[in-house]
């Protein structure tokens, strides 16, 4: 007996992982250099200050600091705010 199943029997056997997207660091958090902020489809959010988006349309925070939400009009911007350097 055949332990598979034979080719074309079934054509809807698959199932995609959830790509848990969404705001990964909320405002008043820290995020370290490289950290990821949100993950998205498109630009929902925008970068701001200290801020990049990646080939994925993520935003990850280019200096260690607090993380910032700024709504200018109807464009929301996420920006990191760095830390005073403790002495």
């Amino acid at each position: 007996m055949a332990h598979k199943k034979g080719q074309g029997s079934v054509k809807n056997g698959r199932d995609s992982n959830p790509q848990r997207r969404g705001i990964k660091a909320y405002a008043g958090e820290l995020v370290k250099v490289g950290g990821i902020i949100v993950t998205q489809c498109g630009t929902k959010w925008h970068p701001g200050k200290n801020v990049k988006r990646a080939k994925n349309d993520s935003l990850f925070a280019m200096a260690e600091g607090r993380v910032y939400f700024d709504q200018n009009g109807r464009r929301v911007n996420i920006q990191v705010a760095p830390e005073a350097a403790a002495v």
